[in-house]
């Protein structure tokens, strides 16, 4: 007997309406998806990009600063950096 080598051991319920349950067969159904499939692929994307997205982040006006001057400060070289992308690559 073969097992299934990804065993899912979490369950998910929700309440829907009729109509919104209606809709979300439809749409599985033209990925040719049962419902579980299509919602766990839709809403895992969803959540990938929900957290993609999460790019604030707060500082103190002291630390904002120090963050703004370093950004605007011109680099320094690197030289084992610049030495390493002038060797041929292995590849």
């Amino acid at each position: 007997m073969a097992t299934s080598p990804k065993r899912r051991e979490d369950r998910l319920e929700i309440r829907l309406p009729a109509a919104a349950k209606e809709v979300l067969q439809r749409a599985a159904l033209s990925q040719d998806k049962s419902i579980s499939a299509f919602l766990l692929d839709s809403g895992l994307t969803a959540a990938a990009e929900a957290l993609a997205e999460r790019r604030e982040f707060k500082l103190s006006a002291k630390h904002y600063d120090a963050f703004v001057a370093a950004l605007d400060a011109p680099s320094e070289p690197k030289p084992r950096l610049a030495k390493l992308l002038r060797t041929p690559s292995a590849l």
